[in-house]
């Protein structure tokens, strides 16, 4: 094998595992954006709801 050769299976490796890496940035990019996109729509539907606990009720279990 030439070194020609080594490099370019070496150069194919490296671009094999940077593909790995950039499909698991964009998998968690994109649970990111469902996250947001949920907080964001459940936002107003929560805010309509009234509290099941004042401040008051969960200071006194945390004490």
């Amino acid at each position: 094998m030439t070194g020609i050769e080594a490099d370019v299976r070496e150069i194919k490796e490296s671009i094999r595992e940077l593909n790995q890496k950039i499909e698991l940035l964009l998998d968690e990019r994109e649970s990111m954006a469902m996250m947001k996109l949920s907080e964001q729509s459940l936002s107003a539907f929560l805010s309509e709801e009234p509290d099941l606990y004042t401040l008051r009720d969960i200071r006194a279990v945390y004490r």
